[in-house]
């Protein structure tokens, strides 16, 4: 399965299913290649795939990511395998191992090594498909070594909450015959003071997750940038943020470094889905 140039990530828990459907249409209208949602406390990860892959003909539907301890990876091999028999092999399955606080204290799992986990699943995926069949899976890979094993057992990575700097690591490491779906936030602000507010926001949630956190200081950002909310140099660096042209720019240096495919989060007011649709309609032709 081969990624277009541009595809759009969204946080899907926030839309009913009227809404889900017109964001379909809206990111499908406007050229965009494919859609990617996270595994949410709201919607169960296959479900959703399935409905957004009904209300969209050509968009690929990916999900960013399936959380490897919500299912096992028989049923996530049979629902790849099955989304993408009923819908055009639309459907790419992107892996990731979470954080401690969702998988022990949400779902009651114990939380293992992060990289053994990831390669008994992959392991899980691969297994009893015919043989030479190229699976559409992907994996949240952060750290390198994550990132080779993601060029090991699958097509490629989808790193979330990342650089420039990192994609071009990600690139080297994956090699050039594989995928690097780079998400990544912009907001159409061009108020500094207002961009970064929303950018905080947007990121506060992620601020505590060690995952994220170990990986920004592997990037060379300090304890004190990450401190209170995020300095604004590192904010910055996670939401590109002013007119059309300087976030085009910025979205362009992520396909400079290496990556293959790049998924834009809009940022935007809560509710604001006039302002996140105009930010996909001047975006779109990055």
């Amino acid at each position: 399965m081969k990624l277009g140039r541009l595809g759009v990530w969204y946080s899907t828990d926030k839309l009913n299913a009227a809404q889900l459907a017109d964001m379909m249409r809206v990111v499908e209208g406007a050229g965009y290649s494919a859609f990617w949602y996270p595994e949410s406390r709201g919607y169960e990860s296959m479900s959703l795939a399935a409905y957004l892959l009904s209300k969209s003909s050509k968009l690929v539907v990916g999900s960013s990511i399936a959380n490897i301890y919500a299912r096992d990876s028989f049923t996530a091999q049979r629902a790849m395998v099955s989304l993408n028999n009923f819908y055009g092999g639309r459907f790419i399955l992107g892996l990731g191992v979470s954080h401690i606080p969702m998988v022990e204290g949400l779902r009651g799992h114990r939380y293992d090594k992060p990289l053994g986990a990831m390669r008994a699943y992959l392991d899980g995926i691969h297994k009893g498909l015919p043989a030479g069949e190229d699976a559409p899976v992907m994996v949240a890979a952060l750290g390198p070594k994550m990132l080779a094993l993601s060029a090991e057992k699958s097509m490629g990575a989808v790193p979330y909450n990342v650089t420039p700097a990192h994609t071009a690591k990600a690139a080297a490491i994956l090699g050039p015959k594989k995928s690097l779906a780079v998400e990544q936030k912009v907001t159409l602000e061009t108020d500094p003071v207002r961009a970064r507010a929303l950018g905080r926001k947007e990121l506060s949630r992620y601020m505590v997750l060690p995952n994220y956190r170990n990986n920004w200081l592997r990037e060379g950002f300090s304890e004190a940038e990450l401190a209170d909310g995020g300095s604004d140099r590192f904010i910055d660096s996670m939401v590109l943020w002013g007119d059309a042209a300087t976030i085009k720019k910025g979205l362009r240096a992520h396909f400079e470094a290496g990556a293959t495919h790049v998924c834009l989060q809009p940022v935007h007011d809560d509710g604001d889905f006039a302002a996140r649709d105009r930010m996909l309609a001047a975006l779109a032709d990055t």
